[in-house]
């Protein structure tokens, strides 16, 4: 899995920081989302779709 954030559409509503920590944090100037891991291991892959899914900017996609 391969994950990819679009910072522009983010509106730092912090789901994704939420729900997979290890994934996501947010920047302290602006709470928008700042990708840590790109290539989660497969352990963390639910939880990476399921930040997407949550995601109410839609900032935040998997392949």
């Amino acid at each position: 899995m391969r994950i990819s954030v679009d910072r522009s559409l983010c509106c730092g509503a912090g789901m994704c920081a939420l729900t997979a920590p290890e994934l996501f944090d947010q920047a302290p100037e602006d709470g928008t989302v700042i990708l840590l891991a790109p290539e989660p291991p497969p352990e963390l892959a639910d939880r990476a779709r399921q930040a997407a899914e949550l995601c109410p900017a839609g900032a935040i996609s998997h392949q």
